[in-house]
Order: structure tokens, then C-alpha cells, then sequence
């Protein structure tokens, strides 16, 4: 298929997404300028203490976590595809008063636009799905990566992308690790489903492995992954909070979120 196509495609509807996510209930930009704070427990227990440390956040959208990491000490550069999403994160930053660069490029094509070397790397929550392709995301990784360097990525289970959420009930229609592009066109957006802009998009399946191996290849040591029940978003039919604020399927079948954190020798 045409990738640039794609691309373009996904970088459209995610220009119109950021200002529907800006104005969100899910966003909550008024909660967010208070406690200049939108990290979950899975990604602040995996870093811990981020003080003076350089990050690359990969496919930042409109830079919340990556400004919530500046605001706990961290030097960040945040990387996206949308530029809409890129101003509006610059735009955040000043008005802040939390410096951060931000970089509107394809998230394979940063060592392109971004030389520096970062103490790490991070991305979470629905970024590799817009990949055709995890070999040259990992090598892009492990480029940018200072030797000792660490790659964190907290992310949705394949699992949960196995199914078409366009229909209710959800149906089991993709498989666990699709080569060929999926295709979803759909009013709204999981930022705001009452939405009535049309999502337009083109998105891959990665299996666990694939992520993995893809890390190994590019020279990267792995030195844990985990899997687990709980999500820190409701974005997912048929979930119920947990005592501990985090989000499960009613039937608990399958995980719901998987880490993996990596280091450069």
C-alpha cells in the first residue's frame, strides 16, 4: 500500500483530534495546568526520579506527559506527527512556564530532525498501532539512546486490538500480529466520543514478540516486561474501576497494558 498515503491520512484526523482532545473532559487542560501532572503509576514507578535527565518522548501529541515529566525535572523533547498538536504543545509549555522543544516530524523519520542523544527514551499508550513497521522505530530508538541509555514503553495489549469496536458487541475480526493495514472510519474519538468529527485512519497490529525482538535486533538489552489487568483508561467497552483507580474488563479475560523497558550498553 502507499505509506505516505497513510501517513498523511493519520496525520489529518489527528490535526482535527487535538483540538477536540484539547477541550475533553479526558484532557482536563484545567486539571492538568493545576497539577502540571498527567503521568500514570505504571510509567512513574518504571522511571522513578527523572531529575536533570534528558527524554525523547515519541509521539507526544500535544505534549501533557511530556510537559508533566519537565515539571518533575526531566530535559524533554517531544516528537509528533501532528503539527497542529506540536503548536499547541509549544503554546502549553510557554504558558506554563515548563520549557520542553517540541519537533512535528514522523516518528520514524526523528533522527532526522533530532540529533541529541537522550538518558531516555519514552512513548506510551496507543503509539506503535501507527506503524507499518517496528524495525526501524526500534533502530530510531537505539540512535537516539546515550550509551547506558533506557527505553521505557508502557502501551495497550495486542490483544485488545484483535477486535472491531466500530460494531456492539465488539467483534473478534483482526488477527493478534495483522501484517495489512486495518482501515476504521468512525464519529468521534476516544478523547471524546460525543464528537461529531469523522475519524479517518489507517493502523497496524503488533504482537508482544514483534516489539520485543525488534528491540533485541536493534542492539537494545531487555530487562523487563510485564503485563497486566489493570488500564489507566476507560477507553475500552465493558470496563469497571478498581479500588486501585485503575480499569478492568468485566470478564478479566486477557490483559489490558504491557511494558517493556530496555537499555543501550
Amino acid at each position: 500500500m502507499d505509506l505516505q498515503k497513510a501517513f498523511d491520512l493519520n496525520k489529518d484526523t489527528w490535526n482535527k483530534k487535538t483540538a477536540v482532545h484539547y477541550e475533553s473532559d479526558f484532557y482536563d487542560k484545567h486539571a492538568f495546568a493545576k497539577a502540571k501532572n498527567s503521568l500514570n503509576p505504571y510509567e512513574l514507578k518504571a522511571l522513578g526520579d527523572v531529575t536533570g535527565k534528558s527524554m525523547l518522548h515519541l509521539q507526544c501529541h500535544f505534549g501533557q506527559d511530556s510537559l508533566s515529566w519537565v515539571h518533575k525535572g526531566a530535559v524533554v523533547t517531544g516528537v509528533d506527527i501532528s503539527d497542529e498538536a506540536i503548536q499547541l504543545a509549544r503554546r502549553l509549555s510557554g504558558d506554563l512556564e515548563l520549557p520542553a522543544q517540541f519537533v512535528c516530524c514522523n516518528v520514524l523519520d526523528t533522527s532526522q530532525y533530532v540529533q541529541e542523544q537522550f538518558d531516555i527514551v519514552f512513548t506510551s499508550y496507543g503509539t506503535i498501532g501507527w506503524l507499518p513497521d517496528l524495525k526501524p522505530w526500534a533502530q530510531m530508538i537505539a540512535e537516539r539512546l546515550k550509551p547506558g541509555g533506557i527505553f521505557y514503553i508502557v502501551e495497550f495489549h495486542p490483544i485488545a486490538w484483535m477486535y472491531d469496536y466500530t460494531v456492539s458487541p465488539p467483534q473478534m475480526k483482526y488477527h493478534y500480529a495483522q501484517e495489512e493495514a486495518i482501515y476504521d472510519e468512525y464519529e468521534g474519538t476516544y478523547g471524546d466520543d460525543t464528537s461529531t468529527m469523522i475519524s479517518k485512519e489507517y493502523g497496524w497490529n503488533h504482537s508482544l514478540s514483534e516489539v520485543i525482538q525488534s528491540l533485541i535486533d536493534a542492539g537494545l538489552k531487555i530487562n523487563r516486561v510485564a503485563e497486566h489487568d489493570g488500564s489507566p483508561y476507560n477507553v475500552f467497552p465493558n470496563m469497571e474501576q478498581g479500588p486501585d483507580e485503575l480499569y478492568y474488563l468485566k470478564d478479566g479475560l486477557y490483559p489490558m497494558i504491557f511494558e517493556v523497558l530496555a537499555s543501550k550498553a
